[in-house]
């Protein structure tokens, strides 16, 4: 089998040819709208906003920066001018129960001049009120009725005297009351003296009237109180009367105004009513600036309480609400009651109430982060509460934990009917989906935005119009056609492949950015020119690559060990890729194997001392399956093996390393020294078969800049799997290297390529009765097993003989004794 060749320079790098784009400045191009490229997700969400019933909300899925929310944005700018027009809905006093308020449904954009109305109303009720109590007419009236009422126990109270009199027994006013005393005359009373010398049949004639007339007067006397709540009462009626000619007159410029909605002219009759019944209160009760502030649902009387609290108000002209709540607590959500600080106590009433997104967004749409609203206590559970009843009940968190120690405002709910888009990652919605029983009766429709879109001639030229697009959208420079041609292979290396596209547009749009300040306040460029998109990424990777720079520079002062020369047994390079964030670079590790007697074992390491993860673990267990389908069909294997990740001190994850942990272990067991100037990337199946891995571009780049480092010399390079080239994007002085003979890159189909690229010898071909040439990698392989059998059953024969000779030992001293 012939070794593989490198791969030539036009392999590993996909360049876009500026002359095939067919224009000179993309301000030549027609703009192209980023959902073009989404076109499966896009119709979802039209289906998803089409359909009007229950639980038909979305969940938009995608990639961090693909342009998510400015796709839905721009979806819900065309579907809001569309479909009935939103209501405005209000909170007003609830004269039966002033703890629960009413809440009042409006067509769209009435709602404010309602508030304004009541606003006047309250404004012009209070100098109607002094008006009408302070009228002549009124006062007139009231002094009459007084009088009258005064007149009536003045009267009472003479015809009480005469009697008295006519008996002989005047009736006195004391500063203690009144008192009845036996006559003189008509002017005078007698002394007790004179009292005692009447006779006696006359003293108890008298003392009988005067017992009578104190019955009488305290009758009297009790008659007084019912009368003046009479007065009381008569005079309230004439209030009323006066009162309610001023206000049902003002009631009624109300009215007309309202005459199609019966719920609010309910609503004004009651105010009427409150008034007529309570206005001697209203007028008698302190009024100032701050009435709103001291008003409560159980408090004084207070003309506050006939204000309209708009909680929603639409624009006149039906546009229904697209509310993006960016901070989704549960109040935030739904809704909350402010409470103010009243003589040591918390009091609140209906114009306290807060307008949550769900009030705002009702009869429209409401787009949220699906992480943002996850993170936050109770907010998830209130939503899906609201969403499944279909009616938005206000809920303090004070109510929910139990904590709440007064009578809380029951305000009415809401009916609620709105769309719902959530936007998150894809691990979000299916988690959801499958720990949450509620979440797809609730989200029918998922839109899954591409993470990728093929690089075909049609997808190039639409990119390179999503790229004018954001250029132009941000008002910055056009680009020539070259740096046109760098960016779409910047947006493939983003992809990870050079057949591919990334659809990610917020890298994309932040390198623009930054090519446009070189292109202008660098060079004072009419456009963006390709040398001011390479400054650009270099500047990105600069600002990147502290954390790189350490692991390099670790391994180029000997602290971390990685050989790029000569040769060692069971020692070969790894690559391994470190994640950033948005970013990433990859670094070589030295992955070494030794090999023992055993009963065919091969220890992970970094599993037994829970290192490696799930998915490395798996690919060791491959690489043992290997070993044994292929030399475990002449013997049985007589190996223990140990594989491990040197000066490892993290977590080791994926299965990419496989094929060199596989050569180092096979470089153990024949004895066959392995090329470290080579460095090995690739997971392999049961049979050897090399499979492709991610991060192949920063693995190359990252075994490149530690060769580069200590010198090129022509022998160094990096074995990748056959079906990772075509996501071969590197960067450009990797290319110039392999150009120029100083560097290598070699794509393998299985493990036998790789062990003669490795080692320099022949990997070795299977005879028809399973048995390898002796001067091959598999053939020494298989001359190591053997010695390792041969050790071990040398091993047992000795054991086996010591146990033999101590046995017969024993029995002749048992028959001898």
């Amino acid at each position: 089998m012939p070794i593989p060749a490198p791969l030539p320079p036009e392999r590993l790098h996909t360049a876009c040819a500026p002359d095939t784009l067919g224009f000179e400045s993309s301000a030549e191009l027609p703009e192209l709208d980023a959902a073009d490229i989404h076109a499966r997700a896009v119709d979802a969400i039209r289906l998803g906003l089409d359909i009007a019933g229950e639980g038909y909300n979305l969940f938009v899925l995608g990639d961090a920066g693909s342009g998510r929310h400015e796709i839905v944005t721009r979806l819900l700018e065309e579907e809001r001018h569309e479909s009935p027009p939103p209501a405005d809905w209000c909170y007003v006093w609830n004269f039966n129960n002033a703890s629960h308020p009413r809440l009042l449904h409006l067509p769209c954009g009435r709602g404010p001049a309602f508030r304004d109305d009541m606003q006047r109303f309250v404004e012009e009720l209070m100098p109607a009120i002094a008006a009408v109590f302070e009228s002549d007419e009124y006062r007139n009236r009231i002094e009459a009725l007084q009088e009258e009422a005064k007149q009536r126990e003045e009267t009472a109270l003479r015809k009480l005297g005469d009697e008295a009199q006519q008996l002989g027994v005047a009736l006195l006013r004391t500063p203690h009351g009144f008192a009845f005393l036996p006559m003189k005359d008509t002017d005078s009373t007698l002394s007790q003296e004179e009292f005692e010398k009447l006779p006696e049949e006359r003293q108890h004639e008298l003392g009988e009237h005067i017992k009578t007339l104190h019955e009488r007067m305290h009758r009297l006397m009790n008659e007084f109180p019912r009368w003046r709540r009479e007065l009381q009462n008569r005079i309230r009626d004439a209030g009323r009367d006066a009162l309610g000619a001023t206000v049902t007159h003002m009631i009624e410029d109300l009215q007309p105004r309202y005459a199609d909605l019966p719920d609010v002219c309910t609503h004004l009759d009651d105010v009427l009513k409150d008034i007529v019944a309570s206005g001697e209160s209203l007028h008698a009760a302190p009024h100032s600036e701050d009435d709103g502030d001291t008003l409560t649902y159980s408090g004084s009387i207070s003309v506050q309480r006939y204000l309209v609290n708009l909680l929603v108000g639409n624009p006149a002209d039906g546009t229904r609400p697209v509310v993006y709540e960016d901070h989704p607590t549960l109040q935030n959500l739904v809704g909350r009651i402010d409470h103010l600080v009243h003589m040591g106590t918390l009091v609140s009433n209906f114009t306290l109430i807060r307008a949550g997104a769900l009030h705002r967004a009702n009869g429209g749409f409401l787009v949220l982060d699906a992480m943002k609203l996850l993170s936050q206590p109770f907010a998830w559970e209130g939503l899906k509460r609201a969403l499944k009843s279909g009616r938005l009940r206000i809920e303090s968190l004070s109510e929910l934990i139990g904590v709440t120690g007064s009578v809380q405002l029951e305000p009415e709910p809401m009916a609620l009917e709105l769309k719902l888009i959530l936007i998150g990652e894809r691990l979000i919605y299916y988690l959801l989906g499958q720990y949450d029983p509620e979440f797809a009766a609730l989200f029918r429709i998922n839109a899954d935005m591409e993470s990728e879109i093929p690089r075909t001639p049609d997808n190039t030229a639409a990119y390179a119009r999503l790229i004018a697009t954001l250029a132009r959208r941000a008002d910055l420079p056009p680009l020539s056609a070259p740096a046109m041609a760098r960016l779409i292979e910047h947006a493939a290396r983003l992809a990870g492949d050079a057949e591919r596209l990334s659809t990610r547009t917020q890298p994309i749009d932040d390198r623009l950015r930054e090519a446009a300040h070189f292109a202008t306040a660098g060079a004072g460029a009419a456009r963006i020119e390709r040398e001011h998109v390479d400054a650009a990424l270099r500047a990105h990777r600069h600002r990147h690559e502290r954390i790189r720079l350490h692991y390099q520079q670790e391994i180029l002062r000997g602290q971390w060990l990685v050989d790029t020369a000569g040769s060692h047994v069971g020692q070969v390079n790894g690559l391994a890729v470190v994640p950033l964030g948005d970013d990433s670079f990859a670094h070589p590790v030295r992955i070494t194997a030794t090999v023992r007697v055993g009963e065919g074992e091969v220890i992970d390491i970094e599993r037994e001392v829970k290192l490696g993860g799930p998915i490395h673990s798996k690919g060791v267990l491959i690489l043992s399956a290997f070993m044994a389908a292929r030399f475990g069909w002449t013997m049985p294997l007589s190996l223990k093996a140990s594989l491990v990740f040197e000066q490892s001190y993290g977590g080791v994850e994926g299965d990419s390393a496989s094929l060199a942990e596989l050569t180092a272990l096979l470089s153990a067991l024949s004895g066959v020294p392995i090329r470290q100037a080579l460095a090995v990337t690739g997971s392999v199946n049961q049979f050897g078969v090399v499979q492709p891995v991610g991060g192949i571009n920063d693995k190359i780049e990252g075994f490149f800049d530690i060769c580069a480092a200590r010198g090129l010399s022509g022998e160094q390079g990096v074995l990748i799997p056959r079906p990772n080239v075509c996501h071969l994007m590197l960067r450009e002085e990797v290319i110039d290297a392999v150009r120029a003979g100083r560097f290598n890159i070699w794509a393998v189909a299985d493990v036998d390529e790789a062990l003669e690229l490795l080692t320099g010898l022949p990997a070795g071909t299977p005879a028809a009765d399973g048995t390898m040439p002796e001067d091959s990698v598999n053939g020494r392989a298989i001359a190591g097993l053997q010695k390792l059998a041969q050790l071990r059953r040398a091993f047992g024969n000795e054991r086996k003989e010591a146990g033999g000779e101590h046995t017969t030992g024993g029995t002749s001293s048992s028959k001898d004794e």
